[in-house]
């Protein structure tokens, strides 16, 4: 199918531009005689291949639209339902977002630069100040079908002709088109703006000293807390030791991660290392960890580990605790992207994500407790 390999085609540009998608962050779609091919779970949108998209009928999923309630589990098992491949991979969790936005090619990523202007005490504003009608702005709600009512409601009474894509805050952006180059140049052309906007107004200025993180007593107080031996990788960027010397360091923290789907990774937020107390740093991060667990949990969840994926030692730099090189590599990456984004956000306000109600909610998501209960 023709379409399809378009598909497969535009997926992979995007995918390959860790700007806009990072580590499994965002997803496809095209809609071909009624049936909609959207990224299936476990799939990167960088090396996506035909076998990568779910067949799903497009009647079966706007039959789910109508819904008031659903959970995720039985949302899941809807959409298995409606596959017309059951051996193909299972099709993401916003299927349904895609399957209500009336055009054949539907485009989202994550992209940096919409995610930081919107992660500021004033992104609502700025948003809209950037883009001003042609966009739909939506507030943040948890993936999925919630997502789907919350975008049917924010474009009711709009004519989707005049409609240029959707910024959901705090977590992406989407494009759409019948075409699959021109939904992709669309995701280009809107990034651009937000991208032009923070070259503009919230330029990185770099002020630190030279220095060293000492790695020795990190490693052996996270192994401890994990429960497996991590090695210490430091970040040897410029963004990086200047954040480590900013004077709000614990606000900025505070302030959650680049996008939701982070916090699988990188923990709700880093440690802060004071040099020569790093044993009370690190265990003052995990009974902070138990608490906002306990806070947080409804009686039904299973508590993670509580050691630190990422932290900053205050006047010396950011470092990582990876248990392995693949894990290294997502850590270092995610966290780049995650400090320069905070050094602009300053600049436009302050640093200011998720509450850590939502952020918890995305990292004890019932799809991934259901794996840690088997």
């Amino acid at each position: 199918m023709e379409l399809l390999k378009e598909r497969v085609r535009t997926s992979r540009l995007l995918g390959q531009d860790e700007n806009l998608v990072l580590y499994g962050g965002g997803n496809t779609s095209v809609k071909i005689d009624g049936i909609l091919w959207v990224k299936g779970s476990g799939w990167d949108l960088g090396t996506i291949e035909e076998a990568g998209f779910a067949p799903v009928r497009m009647e079966a999923l706007l039959d789910i639209a109508k819904m008031d309630s659903i959970s995720d589990s039985e949302l899941v098992r809807l959409q298995k339902e409606g596959m017309t491949d059951k051996a193909a991979p299972a099709p993401s969790i916003e299927a349904v977002v895609h399957a209500i936005i009336p055009y054949k090619f539907v485009d989202h990523t994550h992209a940096d630069a919409v995610v930081t202007v919107s992660n500021t005490p004033n992104g609502r504003e700025l948003i809209e100040q950037i883009y001003g009608d042609k966009v739909v702005v939506v507030d943040y709600v948890m993936p999925g079908f919630i997502l789907s009512k919350a975008i049917a409601e924010a474009v009711k009474g709009r004519e989707w002709s005049d409609i240029e894509g959707i910024v959901l805050l705090n977590h992406g952006i989407f494009s759409f088109d019948d075409d699959g180059d021109r939904s992709y140049q669309k995701m280009l052309a809107l990034v651009k703006k937000a991208s032009d906007f923070l070259a503009q107004n919230a330029q990185i200025e770099n002020s630190f000293l030279a220095s060293e993180v000492k790695k020795a007593l990190l490693k052996d107080e996270i192994s401890a807390l994990r429960g497996c031996e991590v090695e210490i990788y430091t970040l040897d960027t410029v963004s990086a030791k200047t954040l480590a010397s900013l004077a709000n360091l614990e606000e900025i923290i505070c302030g959650g991660p680049l996008t939701p789907e982070h916090v699988i990774r990188t923990k709700p937020r880093a440690v802060i290392v004071e040099e020569g107390e790093e044993a009370q740093s690190i265990k003052a991060y995990a009974d902070w960890y138990g608490s906002y667990f306990e806070a947080h949990n409804d009686g039904t969840k299973i508590i993670l580990d509580k050691a630190p994926r990422w932290g900053v030692v205050r006047g010396k730099g950011v470092f990582v605790a990876a248990k392995d090189d693949k894990e290294a590599k997502a850590l270092k990456d995610i966290i780049s992207h995650t400090v320069d984004a905070m050094l602009r956000a300053e600049m436009l306000g302050g640093w200011q994500s998720l509450s850590l109600k939502d952020i918890f909610a995305i990292e004890y998501w019932e799809l991934e407790q259901a794996k840690l209960k088997k």
